[in-house]
């Protein structure tokens, strides 16, 4: 079966505006998600652009402004006008929830739009256990075991595997998706992933 790998974090706006787009193509090439929550904020400070304090203004504006604006508009869903207020939060919880319940054998998609959506919709803090019950309410899933989980040493090992996997594999941004190894920076890039996964990989570039 083709191999479909999600790096994202539960907390990235580029993430949210694949997210429904991405679990279309992969129902209907009858591909499971790999999901790899990841620590966004360390990896790119490795892989680049680097710090998000180390961002210009002008890069700033347009990737996080009008780009944002033309992407929820283009796939037709819902934005907040205002930066979430609990951005800046820590989301190590949520992400090690998501892996939390991926290592249960869980279906997890939903749950991880969900999550996205609420951050970027409803300005739901991430950070927060009751919020993040109440998200897993609307997806069908009781994540109070996720919870428990969440804080475990193995399920933050993977976490951090994670991290260190997306560093070596040159992860620079989220999302960033991978077809049998091959690798796609962008949900801009969901119409390449939707071929290649109907297409078997022809390229020359080492994988």
């Amino acid at each position: 079966m083709t191999k479909l790998e999600y790096f994202y974090s539960a907390h990235s706006s580029y993430s949210y505006f694949g997210s429904a787009e991405l679990m279309r193509i992969a129902t209907a090439a009858d591909c499971r998600i790999i999901h790899k929550p990841f620590d966004l904020r360390k990896s790119t400070e490795v892989t680049g652009p680097g710090p998000i304090s180390g961002r210009t203004p002008q890069r700033s504006a347009y990737f996080y402004g009008r780009e944002m604006e033309r992407w929820a508009q283009w796939r037709d869903i819902a934005l907040m006008t205002t930066r979430p207020t609990h951005h800046d939060n820590d989301m190590t919880l949520v992400n090690c929830m998501l892996i939390a319940g991926q290592e249960r054998g869980l279906n997890v998609d939903r749950l991880a739009h969900e999550l996205l959506q609420g951050h970027w919709v409803e300005d739901a803090d991430l950070a927060d256990g009751e919020t993040l019950v109440q998200i897993g309410k609307k997806a069908g899933i009781s994540v109070e075991p996720l919870l428990a989980d969440a804080v475990l040493p193995e399920i933050q090992a993977i976490y951090g595997a994670n991290t260190q996997e997306a560093i070596e594999r040159s992860v620079f941004g989220a999302p960033t998706y991978f077809v049998d190894g091959d690798m796609f920076f962008g949900q801009d890039r969901l119409m390449m992933v939707e071929r290649a996964l109907a297409t078997p990989f022809e390229g020359t570039w080492p994988r």
